[in-house]
């Protein structure tokens, strides 16, 4: 018997729950006749937090993403309830993210360069093939030597979340902190930061995945298929069923 296997994560429950319904309390149960502003921001924001715990502990292993994640709505649920000034939301917003683009290029100077951590999971690529394969066609040094530019690049889109989150904050955040209209601001921030902020950070992040897939199957020789962790499972799951076939020439 083979390891377990979870499901597919369902994309549209993970926008239910870390999207729509926190942005839905914040910005409808906030007025004291319904949960009031603490409650509607305790309620709303355990989603996303009760979720990403959720799989971290189905999953036995922190994602180094969802743990920044779990840790900045943590944050901002924190600086709510203790009724904080916008400036410091405004500031937490650009903090984490700027945080991790200098921790990634910092990495570069260790023996564990956080892009490995991020980007070359198992999850994503087979990376035990890989590795082989860059040995086999010598091109491990090229390799690494082509990681800096990627780095910088992924480095960039931290550093872009990072202005865009903090212009959003300050410009979205005015009501007093603890009122009804401040949760409601929180939630419409939280709603806008994923057209505002989200998208031309994932635009950023696209093209820097599409630069190592350039990359890789340049310098093992490789087609990404034969790369990807999906079609090495595949192929794992084929294995019994051919090897049946193949121990029986005569059926």
């Amino acid at each position: 018997m083979g390891e377990a296997k979870h499901k597919q994560e369902n994309p549209l429950i993970s926008i239910l729950v870390n999207i729509v319904i926190p942005v839905a309390v914040l910005s409808l149960l906030s007025k004291e006749k319904y949960l009031g502003p603490v409650w509607a921001l305790v309620v709303g924001l355990s989603f996303p937090i009760g979720y990403g715990l959720r799989t971290l502990i189905r999953d036995r292993k922190a994602d180094f993403m969802s743990m920044i994640g779990i840790f900045s709505v943590t944050l901002t649920g924190v600086f709510g309830i203790l009724k904080l000034p916008p400036q410091w939301v405004a500031v937490k917003e650009a903090a984490i993210p700027l945080i991790m683009g200098l921790a990634i290029i910092a990495s570069l100077k260790t023996p564990f360069p956080l892009i490995k951590k991020i980007l070359m999971t198992e999850s994503l690529f087979d990376v035990q093939r890989l590795k082989e394969a860059l040995k086999e066609k010598g091109n491990e040094a090229i390799f690494e030597k082509r990681l800096v530019g990627l780095t910088w690049g992924f480095a960039c889109s931290m550093f872009l979340s990072s202005g865009l989150s903090y212009v959003l904050a300050k410009i979205v955040l005015k009501s007093e902190p603890g009122s009804e209209a401040y949760t409601a601001e929180l939630g419409k921030m939280t709603g806008l930061s994923n057209v505002v902020v989200l998208i031309p950070v994932m635009i950023v992040m696209i093209w820097v995945l599409n630069k190592l897939f350039d990359t890789l199957i340049e310098l093992t020789g490789l087609k990404l298929d034969d790369l990807l962790a999906a079609h090495h499972r595949k192929e794992t799951l084929a294995t019994p069923e051919e090897d049946s076939l193949q121990g029986n020439p005569e059926n």
